[in-house]
This record gives C-alpha cells, sequence and structure tokens, in this order.
C-alpha cells in the first residue's frame, strides 16, 4: 500500500485553493451515497473537508468509496473547486474535492462513542476510549492550544535569561503535607522513591548554584482527592531567579500573561494588575483567590448584632468568632425557599452550622429566618449595613471560626454568581493576592503549618514574631488569580541558614528533624546562597481557564477519573509475584 503524500491539512483550504490539486490524509466523518455521487467528509486534526466522487472517477475508485464508513483512515487525491451548496458553519464550507482517487488505510468498526463535540457521552466513557475522544475537533483544539501555551513560555523565558533544567523524577519522600506516590527501590530493598510533588528544593539548589534563572515545564505528583481542577500527575510551568525581591518576579510574570493573552487570545490585557493584601481578599470576598467580576462583597456584622437576643450570633461572638453576610443584590427573586435550604446545605459542607436569611421582597413585608429573634430596629440596622433595597436577598453566616464563615460565604457568593450567569467565559479578571499569613492553625488541634511551604521567607520586619507570635507573621508570598481560580504562587524564599532554623522551631521541627528531612539543601547553604524566589503556574489549570473548560481533563491528553485511575489502560493494577519478590515486598490484607 502506497502513502499518499499529504501537501494540505483538510481544515486549511479554502477558495483561494480552488483548482489546485491536493493530496489529503485523515478520517472519514460520515458518507453519504446519492446513486452517481458519494459525498465524504474528510477529518483530521485541522477541520473538515468536503470530498466528491462522481462519474468522472475510475470504476474501482467509485466502488472503493462505496465502502468507506465513519472513522476509515484513508488518503485522498483530488482538485479544489467551488461548492455549490456551501456550508457558512464550516471554515472550508465553501470548497470541496472533486476525487481522483482514494487508498484506504485502514478500515474501522462502529466507534462506541461519537466523533463529535456534542456527544454527550459519559465521561468515564470518554475516558476508555481516549484515542476514539481525541479526535474531536474540540479535543485537538485544545491540545493545540496548551502546545502553543508551552512554545511561547519556552520562548519568553528563554528571551528573559532563563535556562531550562531537569529535576529528578526520583526524590527522596516527605513526610508531611500532602501524600507521595511512592517507588520502590530493587537496588535498595526497604528504601523507597518518591515522585516530586513539586521541583521545589531542587531549583533553590539551583540558586545555590549559580543557574541565576531556571525554567521547567515540570511533571509533578501528589496523591491526594481529586476535584474539576486538580489531578493525581499534573504539569507545572516552574522558575525560578537570583538576587530578586517580590517586584522582580511580579513584573515578569505580568510580562508573560500580557504576551500570553495577546498572542493566544488577540486580548490586552491591563498590566499592573491589581494587588490585594490577604486580609482584605477575606473581609471582601471570603476567599484568598477572589473572583471580583461581580459583588456581593462580604460585609462584617458582629458589631452591629453582638448585643442582639439570637443565641447563635452571640454564641460565636462571645467564643472569638464574627457574624458575616453577603447581599444578592436585585435577585431574591430567583431563589425560592427551596432553592435557600439548598444553601443550607452546601455551607455546612464548610463546616458553618446554617444559614440565616432575609428577604426583601420588591413589594410587601421583609421576610427572615432570624425575623423572630430582632427588633424593628435592629432589624433596619442589619438590612443598612448591606446598604438593602427591594429584591434584596441576604444570606449570613456565624461561627467562632472565622474561617469557617468565610469559606462558607466565599463559596456561595460565587456560586450564586454562576447559578445567575454572571460568571462570564469571555472575561478575564487578573489580580495578585499578596501580604499571606505564614502559619496556618489546625481548626482542631491548633498546630501551625507553613500556609504555601517551609522555605517561604517572612517580611523582614516581622521576624521577631516568628518565636513570640508566629501566627501574626506575614510571609513575602504572591498568588497570581484569574476568575477565582488561582493560576499560580510563589514567594521569595529564605536565603538565610539561620532564619531557616527559626522557620522549622516555629513549625515544631527540631535541629535533627530538619536535617533529616531537609539536610542536603541545608548542607548547600552552608556554602553561599543568593536571595531568590520564585514562582510555579498549574499549566492544566492555566489552560483551562483561557479555553473556558470547566475542567483540567478537557486540556490533558490522558488524564486520571475521580478515582485516580486510567480506566483507558486499567492502571493502576496489581503487580506480578515476581516483581514484588525483587522488590522485597509483601502485600498485606
Amino acid at each position: 500500500m502506497s502513502i499518499v503524500k499529504r501537501t494540505h491539512m483538510c481544515g486549511q483550504l479554502r477558495m483561494e485553493d480552488a483548482g489546485k490539486e491536493v493530496r489529503l490524509n485523515g478520517w472519514v466523518q460520515k458518507r453519504r451515497n446519492l446513486g452517481g455521487l458519494i459525498f465524504c467528509d474528510l477529518r483530521d486534526k485541522t477541520g473538515i473537508v468536503q470530498v466528491v466522487f462522481d462519474d468522472t472517477v475510475a470504476e474501482d475508485v467509485f466502488q472503493k468509496a462505496d465502502t468507506l464508513r465513519s472513522e476509515y483512515v484513508v488518503g485522498i487525491c483530488g482538485t479544489v473547486r467551488e461548492r455549490e451548496a456551501k456550508n457558512k458553519d464550516l471554515p472550508t464550507g465553501d470548497v470541496e474535492i472533486a476525487a481522483t482517487d482514494l487508498v484506504i488505510y485502514s478500515a474501522a468498526e462502529t466507534p462506541p462513542i461519537y466523533i463529535k463535540d456534542d456527544d454527550n457521552v459519559s465521561e468515564d466513557l470518554r475516558l476508555k476510549y481516549r484515542y476514539l475522544d481525541l479526535r474531536k475537533n474540540k479535543m485537538q483544539r485544545n491540545l493545540t492550544f496548551r502546545h502553543n501555551v508551552c512554545i511561547l513560555a519556552r520562548n519568553f523565558f528563554a528571551e528573559e535569561g532563563f535556562t531550562e533544567v531537569e529535576t529528578p523524577m526520583l526524590v527522596k519522600p516527605t513526610p508531611e503535607g500532602a501524600r507521595d506516590y511512592l517507588v520502590p527501590s530493587r537496588v535498595n530493598q526497604g528504601s523507597f522513591y518518591a515522585l516530586p510533588q513539586s521541583p521545589q528544593l531542587f531549583k533553590q539548589i539551583l540558586m545555590a548554584s549559580g543557574t541565576d534563572r531556571y525554567f521547567q515545564i515540570a511533571k509533578c505528583f501528589r496523591d491526594e482527592d481529586l476535584r474539576a481542577d486538580r489531578q493525581p500527575e499534573f504539569t507545572q510551568i516552574d522558575l525560578e531567579m537570583s538576587f530578586v525581591e517580590e517586584d522582580d518576579v511580579i513584573d515578569i510574570q505580568e510580562r508573560f500573561i500580557k504576551k500570553l493573552f495577546k498572542e493566544l487570545k488577540g486580548i490586552d490585557v491591563q498590566t499592573p494588575f491589581p494587588r490585594y493584601p490577604y486580609d482584605e481578599a477575606m473581609e471582601r470576598f471570603g476567599s484568598d483567590k477572589p473572583d471580583t467580576r461581580f459583588g456581593f462583597e462580604l460585609k462584617n456584622l458582629t458589631e452591629t448584632v453582638k448585643n442582639c437576643n439570637f443565641k447563635v450570633f452571640t454564641d460565636a461572638i462571645e467564643a472569638g468568632g464574627s457574624v458575616r453576610g453577603i447581599c444578592i443584590n436585585g435577585y431574591a427573586d430567583k431563589f425560592s425557599r427551596k432553592d435557600v435550604d439548598k444553601m443550607q446545605d452546601a455551607v455546612k459542607a464548610y463546616g458553618a452550622k446554617g444559614l440565616a436569611w432575609v428577604r426583601v421582597p420588591a413589594e410587601g413585608d421583609i421576610t427572615a429566618s432570624i425575623g423572630k429573634f430582632f427588633s424593628k430596629e435592629e432589624m433596619d440596622a442589619i438590612l443598612a449595613v448591606f446598604d438593602a433595597k427591594p429584591n434584596d436577598l441576604i444570606l449570613i453566616v456565624s461561627d467562632k471560626h472565622d474561617k469557617v464563615v468565610f469559606d462558607s460565604l466565599g463559596f456561595l457568593r460565587r456560586d450564586l454568581a454562576d447559578k445567575l450567569g454572571l460568571l462570564k467565559d469571555d472575561e478575564y479578571d487578573l489580580l495578585w493576592v499578596v501580604d499571606f499569613p505564614l502559619f496556618e492553625k489546625d481548626l482542631e488541634t491548633g498546630a501551625l503549618s507553613a500556609m504555601h511551604h517551609p522555605f517561604t521567607s517572612p517580611k523582614l520586619d516581622q521576624v521577631e514574631l516568628l518565636e513570640t507570635a508566629p501566627e501574626k507573621v506575614k510571609a513575602r508570598a504572591y498568588d497570581i488569580v484569574l476568575n477565582g481560580v488561582e493560576m499560580g504562587g510563589g514567594s521569595i524564599r529564605i536565603h538565610d541558614s539561620q532564619l531557616q532554623k527559626k522557620m522549622f522551631h516555629a513549625l515544631g521541627l527540631s535541629d535533627e528533624e530538619a536535617q533529616l528531612k531537609f539536610g542536603f539543601l541545608l548542607e548547600a547553604f552552608r556554602y553561599g546562597v543568593p536571595p531568590h524566589g520564585g514562582l510555579a503556574y498549574g499549566l492544566d489549570r492555566m489552560v483551562m481557564l483561557l479555553l473556558g473548560e470547566k475542567s483540567i481533563r478537557e486540556v490533558m491528553a490522558f488524564p486520571k477519573n475521580q478515582n485516580a485511575q486510567d480506566i483507558m489502560c486499567e492502571a493502576p493494577a496489581p503487580a506480578g509475584e515476581g516483581q514484588l519478590e525483587e522488590l522485597g515486598i509483601d502485600i498485606r490484607g
């Protein structure tokens, strides 16, 4: 069988190609036999073009064309000509190919899923037959867009003096934080490698090594529960810079994002991006990744209701918590009592005990779930905090932990905005969140953990607080947020070994434990390390946001399902007894 040497891609042909002899390869989308005419839609990753076999072709070619079915892989020779019945829905809809020859490379059985973007098939079926799912035009466009993001990133950072360096995929296990994927060592039985959760330690070593500016499109792995924008294996655009402060890192990232939007989306984004201190982001939006495309901002009711007769509110305040709410301005009539009950269930998932509400109807009296506990004057005071108007719905959460209040209302404001159609995929809301706390406290145990990681530098004027009031220390950290989703984050790192020791002590790590876990980094720091900082973007999440997709599975070639399984190749799977014996592993249970 001879291969038809391709001259053009299917989706590239236009009227200016009329009269050209072309050779195409691709898949048959569909075939129609009208007696003396056979129409075939030929598809490759660039799109679809119509091919026509008529009485001018050789009889054997016509007979062969009559055997074509969906997903046959073929080569076509022919001439481009103007279509009589044009298809305005196709970029190639003004032309067709008058076929002169046909080669069938491969026949195909009837596929278990349709090869079209709007097939509405279940996600599990799409993942099982991913090789068919990836044939869809949308999936090919998404993968091509992802490729273009990677090419642009590589070129941009190379021009800015970054060196691309590959860091190891087999690293030392880390017992704290997200769970590692472990890899048993055959040569050193009983010992394990871990797949890297990030290149963090190695990129800091590179700064100590004089690399100056490092860049990598890096595979990372975390054994954690999945969500729409998380996978057990994912890709980062990872970078680190020597001799920099926060503004230096932020400036180069804004130039990168501006170029990315301009070249790949045709959109001019305005720089510099707004910067929100963490405390302001939480107070106004209930989130450290705020979506500012709409209102519904949080209001603090703690002072307003601290002397009320509603025990739920007063108990929360007396325990050191707060009472806050959001006002869904002008949309009260869009939400029934049943809808509000569903909101109750939603906030309980974030730890809230319940949700209080006040409805200001367009006409008639105000109604409230807490109305019997408040006088008219007290209710008027609540309404005044929100500047409430007719057809407003006020939603209130209280708790002894501010985090519960913020998380509940932060989720609710964005979820309701989505239900109301206020989140537009063609709006791009870029901002920075800065001045994060250095530590976060476990609500149950009170133990401190690093909000980002233990190598993030504290604000230099707050170093003394590490020993006396660590919960008050702010970090030299920064996250970039797009449309309410964290797209990337980073920080200025600790480069002083004594300061790093103080950080470990604040986290409850002894010198011996720190040496055991991070000894090679601490050893490197003994021999001179420059001030440095960096950032990492979640590539999958970035592409998802830029394309307006709801899940990163739509922009990854071979993602896992929600049980961290690859149901196409049936992974994970049991290992053979011989493999386990060679590794010195017994399976229990």
